[in-house]
């Protein structure tokens, strides 16, 4: 990534950084595009047909449950119901598009149960519409319904893999939609300023730049950042992270404090 960036990231994380022990210098790397990987497999994924989501208003059914910081109740009834298109999650009504990328089932939109923990970016609901909540790590690990779970870095390592490597995933992930062109219209970039942010989605996982809450909301339309369940030195927790300006995906870490999206996967 050119030092023009660098430098403007690193002003504009300094400014709305809350503490020195969740800030994280977001990967730096920019790789360059093998057209020999673009070819998609047949064989390695199947996208599941859309399912609208319900509306974050829509009312909880009588079996929804409560996800509180000092108690986490599981109940069979909190299963999500499951076809060849879509779940739904019992606890809110909401339904979810689901795709199979090689091996591994996804959620092919962020989690948007709301919990204790969990944001709306800038506290406008209109962005849980578009994006999903932003969830702290401790509300993220109990915020999947039963029968999905927060994946291990282990386990976006075997999606990077599938998708053909890490140093295309970016590309491969992100919608075709919402990514920006440039940052805030300044052209910050030396050697490509017509860089197109937008993806490929070429399996179905349609990645959209939530940006995160770090203290303040930040990086919307230029980051996506999924939180994994696996720890990190110096009490942080590893995140997914693909950025505008980068064909690769990212593995980074942020404290716990951070607000991040949420990708559950199927066990």
């Amino acid at each position: 990534m050119d030092e023009d960036f660098e430098a403007w990231k690193e002003e504009r994380l300094t400014k709305d950084e809350p503490s020195s022990s969740s800030q994280v210098k977001s990967s730096s790397s920019s790789v360059q595009k093998s057209s020999a990987s673009d070819e998609k497999s047949s064989s390695s994924v199947t996208v599941f047909s859309s399912s609208a989501r319900s509306s974050s208003s829509a009312a909880a059914s009588s079996s929804s449950m409560v996800v509180s910081s000092s108690s986490v109740p599981v109940s069979s009834s909190s299963v999500a119901a499951v076809n060849s298109n879509s779940f739904r999650d019992s606890r809110d009504g909401q339904a979810y598009r689901i795709v199979k990328i090689g091996t591994q089932t996804w959620m092919a939109e962020n989690l948007n149960y709301e919990t204790e923990g969990s944001y709306c970016y800038n506290n406008d609901a209109t962005k849980c519409t578009k994006y999903g909540r932003l969830y702290t790590w401790i509300a993220a690990t109990t915020a999947c319904p039963s029968g999905w779970h927060l994946p291990s870095t282990t386990e976006w390592e075997t999606l990077f893999t599938a998708v053909g490597g890490r140093s295309i995933a970016g590309t491969k992930l992100k919608s075709t939609s919402s990514w920006d062109t440039d940052i805030d219209g300044s052209k910050i970039c030396v050697s490509n300023c017509d860089v197109n942010g937008n993806g490929t989605d070429a399996y179905g996982f349609s990645a959209l730049p939530a940006g995160w809450k770090s203290g303040d909301f930040a990086f919307e339309g230029v980051d996506a950042y999924f939180w994994s369940v696996s720890s990190a030195p110096y009490g942080n927790y590893y995140y997914m992270q693909l950025h505008f300006y980068n064909e690769q995906a990212f593995l980074d870490y942020k404290g716990y404090i951070d607000a991040l999206s949420v990708r559950c996967l199927k066990d």
